[in-house]
């Protein structure tokens, strides 16, 4: 533990009226983020490039699902992070466990080969689950105190998330475009290695709970981690060795499945096993509605990087005084909206909790869901006009992404937060696991979405588009309706 570390005689130190940890937790997930959304710019376009030109010459829809497949496994490791942190390591070494495991997977991805470029995806997810889940809970620990001002810290701290996605997402395919696609992959490995060295050297501003660790901790402890890292080795084995062959597709299918199954499975567990108090229990109701409507805002939103992106690289006109814009770089603009709106929006709700006037958290990810469903009806008019046989202007997908960001700022930041108040203090890093679960699935349903997508093919996004519209409309409807027993379960958790 650091002799540094806040105490009760000690107060913690404050930034701008926030403690002083929020920062180093700020920097450290810019640049996990940072590594992680300028990869993400790049990595369906590297797929789908032909071998000749120096990609991997994957169809577009294996490369969709391929992608929903290695996002939903970094969401979904994050359950075993979460449990690594509350049962064995801690949360502060998890997340240096996992920048190291960011940071070696993105150095594999330049290599060029197809079978190592595939383990550096695996180390990445490994990576992924022992990191997000846990930066997120130390976050929580830094206001114990709750309410609007946990709610506006977890604001703050998503502007670091997409302060981080916005340079990556800019930097990284304009790396990829002037010296190739694996020079590409270079960035996010410098991204991850220095923000692990910031965490490492700032780590003493962190809370004295931070830098608990789990006590009687035996080699028993650790052989479910131990057999379930050899399952993978194994696999991964077979798999570059080209014993076994893995449809992409037909595993995403399965993982969506598995995926459900591992969420009702925990909250069986949570509801009748895990000895929660009439209160916690109630709360756990509110968790798994909670879990359904981000899954549902995920499989939308998450169209950015594959169908808005084939989108952006074959029927928008990326031309700027001579300069063709790479496709990926769009991926940057759902950032700067962030940026720009992420202080309104945090100041938003301190004002209406002032005025006791704060929406409820079903109420705000309503609006995510009904926002996110809006911004695809944008890209239904877009598609329509795509039909006539010309390119459109980027207009289209900047006011897509305006609408969509919104709706970001109303189910994102605010899912972190609820996360931490509903959930049990002693199973909170297991309940961060299963909010990014949330994302698991609802990147792997984006990929099997995107792969009725057909990109060569202009007729198939109109209809794409606007199922997407309805899958949020109605998602934000049904919310709404169960907002007021919701309110009731949530036992006075705002």
């Amino acid at each position: 533990m650091h002799t540094d570390a806040p105490t009760p005689d000690r107060p913690a130190k404050t930034l701008f009226g926030h403690p002083r940890g929020l920062a180093t937790l700020f920097l450290t997930e810019m640049w996990e983020r940072f590594t992680h959304y300028g990869m993400r710019a790049i990595l369906v376009l590297f797929m789908v490039t032909a071998v000749s030109e120096g990609g991997l010459g994957i169809d577009d829809h294996a490369a969709s699902s391929i992608y929903g497949l290695f996002v939903a496994s970094c969401y979904l490791l994050s359950l075993l992070g979460g449990w690594i942190a509350d049962r064995l390591i801690g949360a502060q070494r998890a997340i240096i466990c996992g920048a190291v495991f960011i940071f070696l997977g993105n150095a594999l991805l330049t290599s060029g080969t197809t079978q190592v470029f595939f383990l550096g995806l695996t180390s990445i997810a490994f990576g992924v689950g022992l990191l997000k889940p846990n930066i997120s809970v130390l976050v929580g620990t830094l206001y114990p105190e709750g309410g609007a001002r946990r709610d506006a810290g977890f604001s703050l701290f998503y502007m670091g998330i997409n302060v981080g996605a916005l340079l990556g997402a800019l930097l990284v395919p304009i790396c990829a475009a002037r010296f190739g696609w694996h020079w590409g992959f270079v960035l996010p490995a410098l991204g991850m290695f220095l923000g692990l060295v910031q965490f490492l050297l700032t780590r003493r501003y962190l809370s004295a709970a931070a830098a608990s660790i789990p006590v009687h901790v035996g080699v028993r402890s650790w052989l479910p981690v131990i057999g379930f890292v050899a399952v993978v080795i194994v696999i991964a084995t077979l798999a570059v060795a080209g014993q076994i062959r893995i449809d992409a597709q037909a595993v995403a299918i399965a993982s969506s499945w598995l995926i459900g199954l591992l969420a009702a499975a925990y909250f069986a567990y949570l509801l009748f096993f895990a000895g929660l108090s009439a209160t916690e229990h109630r709360r756990v109701y509110v968790m798994i509605v909670l879990f359904i409507a981000a899954t549902m805002y995920y499989a939308g939103q998450e169209q950015t990087a594959t169908s808005l992106t084939l989108f952006a690289d074959r029927y928008t006109d990326r031309s700027f005084l001579g300069w063709q814009i790479p496709a990926g770089v769009f991926q940057s603009v759902s950032s700067v909206y962030i940026l720009l709106l992420a202080p309104f929006f945090s100041a938003l709700w301190v004002a209406l909790d002032k005025r006791g006037r704060d929406l409820s958290i079903p109420v705000k990810f309503a609006a995510g869901l009904i926002l996110m469903g809006l911004g695809f009806l944008v890209m239904y008019v877009a598609a329509t006009h795509v039909l006539g046989g010309h390119k459109v202007l980027p207009t289209w997908l900047l006011l897509c992404y305006l609408v969509q960001m919104c709706g970001d700022l109303c189910l994102g930041p605010v899912g972190l937060s609820s996360m931490t108040k509903l959930a049990s203090p002693r199973l909170v890093g297991q309940v961060m696991g299963m909010w990014f679960l949330s994302l698991a699935l609802g990147n792997d349903l984006a990929g099997q979405f995107a792969t009725g997508y057909d990109a060569a093919n202009a007729a198939s996004m109109p209809a794409l588009f606007l199922k997407m519209f309805a899958w949020g409309a109605l998602g934000g409807a049904f919310m709404l309706l169960l907002t007021p027993p919701l309110k009731r379960l949530m036992a006075g958790v705002r």
